[in-house]
């Protein structure tokens, strides 16, 4: 049976075989068995699942484009859709707390193309 690790390239074919609840299970397996704890490890895995699900659809976000450059910009793979995460928590904290704001993809989608590495290493990964 086939594993989920984020150090990885995902199998896009066997990613989207997995409903939702088995992409989360997966993450949360994985992070099990590398004895990784992190503070909400459901927030943790829905997150890592949320990114993989936009790197899977390849062109049609640019999560994918931005999570090879973070690569080619030295970060692991894992680092890489942490960082990504990051952007996206904050994109969806800012959109729940404002409510009465009209919300864009496009404001998350400028969010990642800012992100870098060495922003990321910084702790500079939320909004320019």
């Amino acid at each position: 049976m086939q594993e989920y690790n984020p150090l990885f390239d995902l199998d896009i074919q066997w990613w989207l075989a997995l409903d939702e609840d088995e992409r989360v299970a997966a993450v949360l397996d994985y992070h099990e068995k590398a004895d990784v704890e992190p503070p909400d490890e459901n927030m943790h895995a829905l997150l890592h699942a949320v990114v993989e699900n936009q790197v899977a659809l390849g062109g049609a976000a640019p999560t994918e484009s931005v999570l090879h450059r973070l690569v080619e910009e030295k970060l692991d793979r894992h680092d890489a859709v942490h960082a990504i995460a990051s952007v996206l928590a904050n994109y969806l904290y800012g959109a729940l707390c404002n409510n009465d704001a009209e919300v864009s993809n496009d404001d998350y989608y400028a969010a990642l193309e800012k992100l870098t590495a060495e922003k990321w290493l910084r702790g500079e990964y939320s909004k320019d």
